[in-house]
């Protein structure tokens, strides 16, 4: 079908060996913390986060799905500050010019009808810059809200597999379909106009468990795993993506950054952060919650670090030099790619920008950016 922006490949997919991008910019990043000068998400500094990035060369912008916080925290705690996904996608991408944009479903709250239209108009606006990280659902609380039973975990990847194949039909197909499944029913099914990308916009999924995994390697172009995975289990993704379902995928993780000039001051500031200013509300529901409602490497209930949950990740904490020394080491491991969050988004990613990606490029993870237009 014809289109009036460029058809191009999506950033994702460049030939930097190790991937940079954002996460949830739309709402508080990763970190809960109660420090009084913690990022306060609004339109206005996510659309200037994104900005940033887009000058910078980051390969992806992810906006996270989220209605509540999983702890019981008031109404008008940051936490539950969250523009939504998709519209926040669409709005970027207007804006920038370079990088993609990622949007969030929770597969059992939105129609895969509903999602297609809006991803395939997504990325006929960003021309071709559009990505989909899909969900199974785990926040209990949320699914409250939605009046939606959250089923047991496998049968969450079942739900997933089938919404999963019903959305590639309806971005594929030529003609209209039926479908009668275990969970989901259409007739006379269509969506035009289909996305730009062909065969279609690439997809990430968080996979850490068993069953995640194997949805994840089957369908999605990005895994995102935990970043305790082995070398070894990392290497075990790729080989199943590729000798069970001739599929080749990248491996993404989510970290959070505390840069500062020497390693002990960016200790002493994640203690400031984390330890200080732990948000117990908000880190004790997101402990509970992951423990009852998942299945990660890392979820070993009494094992669970605090300090983990309120960074929403195990932090990367030093100099310039620590940090591309951490991040050359996953490159090493297996990783292709990072979603990068801070305490403070404007002043890390001025560092980060400033001392690190120099340092990256160097050791030939990245080749510096020069914008194809």
């Amino acid at each position: 079908m014809p289109t009036s922006h460029q058809i191009r490949r999506n950033p994702i997919f460049n030939n930097n060996k190790f991937k940079l991008g954002t996460f949830a910019t739309n709402t508080i990043g990763s970190v809960q913390s109660s420090a009084p000068d913690a990022y306060r998400p609004s339109w206005e500094n996510s659309l200037r986060l994104a900005k940033i990035a887009d000058r910078a060369g980051f390969e992806a912008i992810l906006g996270l799905a989220r209605w509540k916080t999983p702890g019981k925290t008031p109404l008008t705690h940051r936490g539950n500050f969250v523009l939504d996904s998709f519209t926040w996608a669409a709005a970027l991408a207007m804006a920038t010019e370079h990088v993609a944009v990622f949007s969030t479903s929770h597969a059992p709250t939105v129609h895969p009808l509903v999602i297609a239209k809006q991803c395939a108009t997504i990325d006929h606006v960003s021309g071709g810059r559009f990505g989909l990280n899909v969900v199974g659902g785990w926040n209990r609380h949320e699914f409250d809200m939605f009046g939606l039973k959250l089923l047991e975990h496998d049968l969450r990847y079942d739900y997933l597999t089938e919404w999963m194949n019903v959305i590639f039909k309806l971005w594929g197909d030529t003609e209209e379909f039926d479908f009668e499944g275990t969970f989901l029913k259409l007739k006379g099914a269509l969506s035009m106009p289909q996305p730009v990308q062909k065969p279609h916009p690439p997809i990430m999924n968080a996979a850490m468990s068993g069953r995640g995994r194997r949805f994840a390697c089957e369908y999605a172009d990005c895994c995102f795993v935990s970043t305790e995975v082995s070398k070894s289990d990392l290497a075990d993704y790729k080989k199943i993506a590729r000798e069970e379902f001739g599929r080749e995928i990248g491996i993404w993780m989510q970290i959070p950054i505390v840069q500062r000039r020497t390693r002990q001051e960016a200790e002493d500031h994640l203690n400031y952060i984390a330890v200080e200013h732990e948000d117990r509300a908000a880190v004790d529901g997101w402990s509970k919650g992951v423990a009852a409602e998942t299945r990660t490497l890392s979820n070993e209930a009494a094992k669970i670090e605090r300090l983990v949950h309120a960074m929403g990740g195990r932090p990367v904490a030093g100099s310039a030099v620590d940090i591309a020394d951490e991040l050359q080491a996953l490159s090493e491991r297996g990783v292709d790619g990072i979603l990068l969050s801070w305490f403070d988004f404007d002043d890390g990613m001025n560092r980060f920008i400033g001392d690190v990606m120099p340092l990256l490029e160097q050791r030939g993870l990245r080749q510096p950016f020069q914008p194809t237009r």
